[in-house]
């Protein structure tokens, strides 16, 4: 099952990608709480855990051992690959937020990660020649159907054409950055934990000025709950599920991508249930089901499709 383009075999990306999607389920569930805390808003909390992230994988980046390898990736690509992942990421962030303020957070997450997997799948066949196959289409629309009924059962949304508009750019940016990660995750030159750590350099700084004039430094009652609830963000469903994102994406097909994460909400709406004490209602239970299967059904062919694939000479 190994994935001799990128170096990192194929069960190994799936379970990377598995683990951020559902990290990144519980971001909503501590943003929230930071929002109870004190008055941080959502651009200042974004460039907080960019920031702290990057401080962190630098740490992380210093104490790894150093080596040189043949055939390493060049440092103008390097430059050029984390300035377009840093963009992409500041836009795809900063945008569905802005959809969620403007249309509410079921259609803007709806439509975000919705429209992410349909903009991947045409992309990745017109940019990269990867075809989804009659089950990998059935797939994807099994887990948009899925999210659709996990986020909307509930009624009571108003859809508002403006933020739709912005939740569409949010998706075409995380498109972008899916995109590229896979094409210069196929030489097996790009490193993944550089990509992330430069990466959140460049958002970092990109929301600075929005972050500074929404109000960096929040008021707060109870610093110290304030401080854990900001190092675990940065830390759980940003540095390491960045990371882990960054080296699975560059190993499975886009498209498998896309539809991974859409686990997030599966682990928000869990962790909703369990934890803040929300009813688990029927759409919540039939959207789940939907997407794990969907899930499952696209890691299975990924692994049957990689064993068919002959070796390199």
């Amino acid at each position: 099952m190994s994935n001799t383009v990128s170096g990192l075999p194929i069960g190994r990306g799936l379970l990377y990608l598995i683990i951020a999607g559902a990290a990144w389920g519980t971001a909503g569930a501590a943003a929230s709480l930071v929002y109870l805390t004190s008055d941080m808003g959502p651009i200042a909390l974004s460039f907080w855990r960019c920031a702290v992230g990057f401080v962190l994988l630098l740490a992380v980046h210093l104490l790894r051992p150093r080596t040189r390898t043949a055939g390493a990736e060049p440092l103008g690509r390097k430059a050029l690959r984390a300035g377009a992942t840093g963009v992409g990421l500041a836009v795809f962030q900063t945008a569905y937020f802005a959809a969620v303020e403007t249309t509410g957070l079921a259609v803007g997450t709806v439509v975000t990660l919705g429209a992410g997997p349909v903009f991947i799948a045409l992309g990745a066949r017109l940019t990269l020649g990867e075809r989804l196959g009659r089950a990998g289409v059935a797939a994807v629309a099994g887990a948009l159907t899925g999210l659709a009924v996990l986020a909307l059962g509930g009624g009571g949304t108003t859809v508002r054409p403006w933020g739709v508009l912005i939740a569409l750019v949010s998706a075409a940016a995380y498109s972008v950055m899916t995109l590229l990660t896979r094409k210069w995750g196929r030489d097996g030159r790009a490193d993944a934990a550089g990509t992330s750590l430069w990466a959140f350099a460049v958002t970092s700084v990109c929301l600075l000025p929005f972050a500074w004039a929404e109000g960096l430094v929040p008021h707060t009652a109870d610093p110290v709950r304030l401080g854990w609830l900001l190092a675990y963000i940065a830390a759980v469903p940003t540095a390491l599920a960045y990371a882990l994102y960054f080296a699975g994406a560059a190993a499975v097909r886009s498209a498998t991508v896309s539809v991974i994460m859409l686990l997030e909400p599966v682990s928000a709406a869990v962790l909703a249930v369990v934890l803040l004490g929300e009813h688990l209602t029927a759409p919540t239970v039939a959207g789940t089901l939907l997407m794990l299967g969907s899930v499952a059904g696209l890691g299975v062919a990924e692994t049957r499709g990689v064993r068919r694939e002959p070796l390199p000479a």
